[in-house]
């Protein structure tokens, strides 16, 4: 770009959260911006099988507004490309960004996939929760915004197969990152958020037992796009007689500096069991849990539903994991209601209801301060849950905090709002200052002449 392009607002990140706020402030009129580092706009969201309390499809939900936002005239969206920096300059901000290379022109790019066909490398699959596979050539996913493919360059083998096979020409395998700069007069950080490690607890098998799950794999097991087509045992294909979450896997933990409640992981455990109830009619599900907290509207009616469904709830604080010959699991539990009693049972899959983590770290790309739990920090939570310690950028989503589905949508919301006032008011303050210097090179009174009738 040879000149630095100018917009209303930025929005970093294009999760729900993050398209949320970018179609409410474009709406009103506003040029927005939205970056983001992944090579399609829809954030972790329209990885999910359903939302909980209703079961709706989590894709019926994202889908329209990905759509929205691709369609939009007055957004600019830039995908597979990360925000370096932000700092202000003058009344306005200005954010250093890196466009990473596809290796596909994407303005002759047409979608048609006949790459990926072409494409003889397969290599795991990170939005199927590395159950699937891809190609090295490829489009993300089939609802992916834009439908534009990109070349995988860390497992390419330069084979030429992908280039032969575009109709276009549009592969180019010298294309080079590219660094430039937008401005913006005010910000919205919707950054969102990443899972705890799987591995950081040594005692739940480290990351190592292969039927030990993330909740976005089951996720995506459930999910009817989903890598198998139906729930299986990922080590051989065996479709589970028992499934077990192990609930407060990454939160509520000293140990692993998670001191907090990630607030979501009791509802989207419970919404998975309910979801593999209906899919696994004759399996055994158990939740294991120290306390069930199901804070929101209809979310106590949900829990009591999974009871009904004959899903089992056991009060207790899992102490190890261990894998069998057969590839089953053995959870050892000390149970919380029968006085410390500790019990041993056998899964042949176990889903760790892992927490939140903050998806970036703000201090040093945005010059935000954070909060004791990493999260960006925002000094008036009450009166006003979207301004951050710099006026004029404003946070949404998970970015400030663990939060459901419903709250970050809401909060999106607030962000757009207090961003809209906040360019109205740097508009109108540029006008008046337009018109005060306007009224400083008028001629004097005394040169006035003034005629009498």
């Amino acid at each position: 770009m040879s000149e630095t392009p100018r917009f209303d607002a930025l929005v970093i990140g294009a999760g729900i959260a993050g398209l949320q706020a970018a179609v409410d402030l474009a709406d009103q009129g506003f040029k927005v911006a939205i970056v983001e580092r992944d090579p399609s706009i829809g954030g972790a969201m329209i990885a999910l099988s359903k939302v909980f309390p209703t079961l709706d499809c989590a894709s019926c939900i994202t889908t329209p507004k990905m759509a929205a936002v691709a369609r939009h005239p007055n957004i600019t969206t830039f995908t597979y490309t990360e925000v370096l920096s932000v700092g202000r300059a003058g009344d306005r901000f200005v954010a250093s960004v890196l466009s990473k290379p596809r290796y596909v022109d994407e303005e002759a790019c047409i979608g048609c996939r006949k790459c990926e066909y072409a494409c003889p490398v397969e290599v795991v699959d990170e939005f199927d929760g590395r159950l699937g596979a891809r190609r090295a050539a490829y489009i993300p996913f089939t609802t992916a915004i834009p439908q534009t493919a990109l070349i995988d360059a860390d497992n390419c083998t330069l084979c030429g197969a992908c280039v032969r096979a575009c109709p276009t020409d549009a592969v180019v395998l010298d294309q080079r990152p590219r660094e430039w700069q937008l401005e913006a007069t005010a910000v919205v950080a919707a950054t969102g958020w990443k899972l705890t490690p799987v591995g950081a607890k040594p005692q739940y098998g480290g990351g190592e037992i292969t039927n030990v799950l993330e909740p976005t794999q089951m996720e995506r097991l459930l999910a009817p796009h989903g890598p198998y087509g139906r729930v299986i045992r990922p080590s051989d294909g065996k479709i589970p007689e028992s499934v077990a979450y192990v609930q407060c896997a990454g939160s509520r933990d000293q140990t692993l500096g998670v001191s907090y409640c990630s607030r979501v992981c009791c509802m989207y455990a419970i919404k998975q069991a309910m979801l593999l109830s209906g899919s696994l009619p004759i399996a055994d599900i158990t939740i294991y849990y120290m306390d069930i907290r199901a804070f929101g509207k209809g979310y106590e009616e949900f829990y009591r539903s999974a009871q009904a469904m004959g899903i089992e709830f056991v009060k207790g604080k899992v102490a190890r994991l261990t894998e069998n010959d057969d590839q089953s699991v053995t959870v050892r539990v000390e149970r919380l209601d029968q006085f410390g009693q500790v019990e041993e049972r056998r899964h042949d899959l176990v889903v760790l209801s892992l927490g939140m983590l903050p998806g970036e770290d703000v201090r040093q790309r945005f010059d935000l301060e954070v909060a004791e739990d990493g999260f960006v920090m925002t000094p008036q939570p009450k009166d006003a849950p979207c301004r951050t310690t710099v006026d004029g950028i404003f946070v949404a989503g998970t970015a400030s905090g663990p939060k459901d589905i419903v709250d970050t949508i809401v909060e999106a919301g607030a962000a757009a709002t207090e961003a809209s006032l906040y360019i109205s008011k740097m508009i109108a303050a540029a006008e008046t200052a337009t018109a005060a210097s306007s009224a400083d090179v008028t001629s004097p009174a005394a040169d006035r002449v003034e005629v009498k009738v």
